[in-house]
């Protein structure tokens, strides 16, 4: 497996994330450590969490991936092999996106206490709060940088625009660079990041660890119509997808997936690695089965007709 340089760091990812969330969430605590182990023996030893997660399954508060991840790391005594992504920001139900000094002092702490761990490799700014100013954050950022609590900083939903300010922003007086960007990209949701968005990451150098590469599992296949999801944990983030360009991309998968005798998780995800800008899309598994799609990817070379195939349907 080739790892991939994050940014203007040391650190080096592998080319696909693993998402997370679905610990302590659709992956019980058992089975959130077979999902690690496996994934740590295949080389995939790159775990992206959230303090947030997963406040929205009944009966969480936040903070239970973190947990998880903490006592993996614990138990298996790797901490220097494996590389945490954790994020600050985001609201934990109600409420606005917090990126103050206060907030940030308050959130890195229960997260390294939550990750059993005395530092996080990329911090990640949630989302955008507009009620701070971004000087502020980022001199947050360096304070844990220098005492060592943070190795470098990432920005996941972040406007263009307010990209731009925060980049300019550190090259004009001494903070932190983000050196990694996390938004939303998929074949279902291409538009906002395609373009000038991604033009600008790769310009400046910025990795691009893109979350939701399988749409919440719709990319994979597996679900033909609504009924289908009715009673998923994930229909809320499914709904949406039913509809004619759903049916043109499911149908386009199907058919590449068909050529190479794999999976449209494969597809999809090699679909992504192929991607301008894309450094190492996130992707999630709640069994050991699916995450074959993650090694089978790594070993297709999608041709120009198959990108036709599938850019053309998902457009």
């Amino acid at each position: 497996m080739e790892y991939i340089q994050l940014g203007n760091t040391d650190i080096k990812l592998p080319p696909i994330t693993f998402g997370g969330n679905v610990f302590g969430w659709t992956a019980d605590k058992k089975q959130s450590f077979y999902l690690l182990d496996v994934l740590f023996d295949k080389g995939f030893n790159f775990i992206d969490t959230a303090n947030v997660y997963s406040y929205w399954a009944p009966g969480n508060s936040g903070g239970e991936s973190e947990a998880i991840i903490g006592e993996w790391l614990d138990t298996r005594k790797n901490r220097d092999k494996v590389i945490i992504a954790t994020k600050v920001g985001s609201p934990m139900g109600t409420g606005a996106p917090n990126l103050s000094v206060d907030y940030i002092n308050k959130q890195i702490e229960l997260s390294l206490k939550r990750l059993k761990t005395d530092y996080i490799d990329i911090y990640f700014s949630h989302k955008y709060d507009d009620s701070t100013a971004q000087r502020e954050t980022l001199a947050a950022y360096k304070n844990h940088i220098n005492a060592g609590k943070v190795r470098t900083i990432g920005a996941s939903n972040f406007p263009l625009a307010i990209l731009r300010e925060a980049i300019d922003l550190s090259s004009q007086e001494d903070l932190p660079r983000y050196q990694v960007i996390q938004p939303e990209y998929n074949l279902m949701d291409r538009a906002a990041f395609e373009g000038a968005y991604e033009r600008f990451c790769i310009e400046n150098n910025l990795s691009v660890t893109s979350y939701f590469t399988l749409a919440s599992g719709f990319l994979t296949g597996k679900y033909t119509g609504k009924e289908d999801i009715e009673d998923k944990d994930r229909a809320p983030f499914l709904k949406k997808y039913f509809n004619k360009k759903g049916e043109r991309v499911l149908k386009a998968l199907k058919e590449v997936a068909a050529k190479y005798n794999t999976s449209e998780a494969t597809i999809t995800l090699a679909w992504t690695i192929a991607q301008p800008g894309i450094t190492s899309p996130i992707a999630s598994a709640t069994k050991e089965s699916q995450l074959e799609a993650f090694t089978d990817a790594l070993n297709i070379d999608l041709d120009s007709e198959d990108l036709k195939i599938l850019d053309e349907a998902s457009i």
